[in-house]
């Protein structure tokens, strides 16, 4: 059991970095240019559209993928096994991660397409709030309320 803590520890870590890499390689390929970048930005309308839809999508996802995740914990996982706990910690903190992606790609997508500020704020603040979705062993033994001393 404790390889599987372990290896799922691991994993969620993986995951978690591969969220912060990519919001870095966005930058990159953003910033070296491209014909795309500032494509629509002299479309008022298609702006002003993306700019609500960034702004609604983070307003959404970033409380959802923290409450969410709290209430999956003590109304699911901390009722079944601890192998099956495992699992379901391991699914629900890669959809947190998933709801927290869609912010930071669109608002990356709208600050790049559309040369908008606002979209960049909405990554960050997604960003943000993924610093409390760091996953780590010792959150998820605190999590899963599992002791060193029980499973020896």
């Amino acid at each position: 059991m404790e390889n599987q803590i372990k290896h799922v520890a691991a994993r969620l870590k993986v995951i978690f970095i591969s969220f912060w890499l990519l919001p870095v390689l966005l930058i990159i390929v953003g910033e070296t240019g491209g014909e795309w970048v500032g494509m629509y930005a002299a479309d008022v309308r298609a702006t002003y559209f993306a700019e609500t839809l960034v702004i609604l999508l983070a307003a959404i996802c970033v409380p959802v993928s923290l409450k969410l995740f709290a209430w999956v914990l003590t109304r699911k996982i901390d009722k079944v096994s601890l192998p099956e706990a495992l699992h379901l910690y391991s699914f629900w903190s890669k959809i947190r991660i998933i709801l927290l992606m869609l912010p930071v790609l669109a608002g990356f997508a709208v600050y790049y397409l559309m040369l908008s500020n606002k979209g960049i704020l909405c990554a960050f603040i997604a960003l943000t709030a993924s610093l409390f979705c760091l996953p780590g062993e010792g959150r998820l033994r605190k999590e899963l309320h599992i002791n060193k001393e029980e499973e020896a």
